[in-house]
């Protein structure tokens, strides 16, 4: 088993990403306060940049308050294609690399490097990272290294923007003391306002307090957010390669050509599946329509965009490929659509387009599915997916 001495851990995440981007491609955005995101008043910020924060501004926050906050911002759109294409570019160079990474999300990386000492100094494999990143693609990145995922994302965070921080093994527990709860990853406003109510601002005095009170104040993830406050974490860098797909499947007991029934079980089987993203707090940028005829001819077609979640994105691709896909009029005897391309990141990128209404109407109708079941929230058009549930052994709907 590996001594925990022996362990190396790697957060890296770049700096005011989207703003970063933009940036690069227009130059007199630097230096000034910037947000980017929905222009109109319904909109949100998606992210801005370090000059904006100064005046309280934080992504998600409504366009119009951001505004008041700061009237002389300037406000852009997003370009998730943009912002996708220099994603991949920073993965690349990481994966050259290293043995072991996982992507988290669009602009954040951890990087196991446990084992490697003995071959090369794990910190300056990091600063040369960093350094080829900044020269491939013109972005800063921010590092933090220790022995677990958890210190070393507070590390990064307290090194911003484009510093590093190394946090020896052993002192763990010292560098979180003195800084507050909520820098803690897994202390969300919830439970943030829960704790300061409890006279709890700083980590420290988290640190001081019985486990069991804790997990009896905050439920489940009590134990877990203890647990990190001491500066202990043993989950696991999950190589990037892990998930690379989610899919569904629909075999008709009859074979059919009713194109109001294959588009409406289409929809519904890519709206499932976008509610799983988001539940597990992923995006996709890249969907595949999947056809077999009645004489088993498969027919497939994909096609890339943006990291999204978005039920009403991933709807309109699926039945574009669909219609372009569904040619020679034959009898179907099975429809399916596939998810890859799987990446960490949740709402973020959709803010760019989304309003404040969108975006709270896809998480009351999640909050809803995860309460009552996903089935008692959906499209009119999926319905027919309602009672269809599949039969494990053939792909068949269960009577």
């Amino acid at each position: 088993m590996q001594n925990e001495r022996d362990k190396n851990i790697i957060h890296m995440d770049l700096d005011s990403f989207f703003v970063s981007v933009e940036r690069l491609r227009e130059p007199k955005l630097c230096g000034i306060p910037l947000l980017i995101g929905g222009s109109s008043n319904r909109g949100v910020v998606a992210s801005c940049s370090y000059e904006a924060r100064k005046f309280g501004i934080h992504s998600a926050m409504p366009m119009k308050t951001a505004k008041r906050l700061c009237p002389h911002a300037t406000v852009i759109g997003g370009d998730s294609e943009q912002y996708s294409k220099y994603s991949n570019l920073v993965t690349e160079v990481i994966a050259e690399q290293v043995p072991l990474y996982e992507k988290s999300s669009i602009d954040e990386f951890y990087i196991d490097l446990s084992g490697m000492e003995r071959f090369y100094s794990s910190y300056l494999l990091a600063q040369k990272i960093k350094a080829d990143i900044k020269r491939e693609s013109g972005l800063n990145i921010s590092f933090g290294h220790s022995i677990n995922k958890t210190v070393s994302k507070v590390a990064t965070n307290e090194s911003k923007p484009n510093g590093f921080c190394k946090v020896d093994f052993g002192a763990e527990k010292v560098f979180l003391s003195p800084l507050t709860i909520n820098k803690i990853p897994q202390v969300g406003e919830k439970t943030y306002h829960t704790l300061r109510s409890m006279g709890v601002s700083k980590v420290k005095t988290l640190q001081q307090m019985p486990v069991d009170l804790i997990e009896n104040v905050l439920g489940k993830n009590g134990k877990s957010i203890w647990h990190k406050a001491q500066g202990v974490d043993n989950s696991r860098v999950k190589p990037y390669s892990e998930q690379k797909s989610m899919s569904s499947e629909r075999t008709f007991g009859k074979d059919t050509t009713d194109i109001h029934q294959l588009r409406s079980i289409l929809v519904g089987m890519t709206e499932r599946l976008a509610f799983k993203l988001r539940k597990k707090e992923k995006l996709t940028a890249c969907i595949t329509v999947k056809i077999r005829y009645s004489d088993f001819d498969t027919q497939t077609m994909q096609c890339r965009m943006a990291y999204t979640s978005a039920d009403h994105v991933l709807i309109k691709k699926a039945k574009e490929l669909f219609d372009r896909l569904y040619q020679r009029r034959m009898l179907i005897r099975l429809i399916g659509v596939r998810f890859s391309h799987l990446v960490g990141g949740g709402y973020q990128i959709n803010l760019f387009d989304d309003t404040e209404e969108m975006i709270s109407l896809y998480q009351a109708m999640d909050k809803m599915r995860l309460r009552f079941g996903e089935d008692k929230v959906q499209r009119a058009i999926g319905m027919k997916l309602k009672h269809a549930r599949m039969n494990p052994f053939n792909g068949s709907p269960s009577l």
